[in-house]
């Protein structure tokens, strides 16, 4: 019993805690989104980014923020994301939550938006906007690679 009883509490730091480390922006380039026309990936205006991201997974990555940018104006110039489904982070980051946000695309009180597409081999990096300017970007499976 010991020893399963170390093994799961192991487990479940090594998921929850380990590996983590914050995610690092650089000053006026913290976050992208993809132009509809040229089809690459412009820094937008962020505020109060906070991010974490892990060496282990392209997946852990997790940021939050604020855009001064009105949904109109980034629907307008920037790729919307069809398929976007956040994915659960560490409960400690209380910044993010992947359920909330997932219902807010679903009712359309969000708009996902491409980030940047394959920031990692078959990981896309997809934004969520929220019309009071709140922003949360976290890493998904590439669509193509989804079907």
């Amino acid at each position: 019993m010991l020893v399963a009883a170390v093994a799961g509490i192991a487990m479940y730091w090594l998921q929850e805690y380990a590996f983590y480390q914050p995610a690092v922006f650089q000053p006026g380039n913290e976050i992208k989104l993809t132009l509809i026309e040229s089809g690459l990936p412009e820094p937008i205006l962020a505020e109060d980014v906070e991010g974490i991201d892990a060496d282990s997974s392209p997946l852990r990555f997790r940021a939050c923020f604020h855009t001064p940018l009105s949904q109109a104006m980034l629907t307008e110039t920037y790729k919307i994301y069809a398929d976007a489904v956040p994915l659960n982070g560490p409960s400690w980051f209380g910044c993010f939550d992947a359920a909330k946000i997932g219902e807010a695309l679903e009712k359309g009180e969000a708009i996902a938006f491409l980030s940047q597409a394959n920031i990692a081999p078959q990981i896309d990096r997809v934004v969520a906007v929220f019309p009071d300017g709140r922003a949360y970007a976290w890493h998904q499976l590439s669509a193509d690679v989804e079907q």
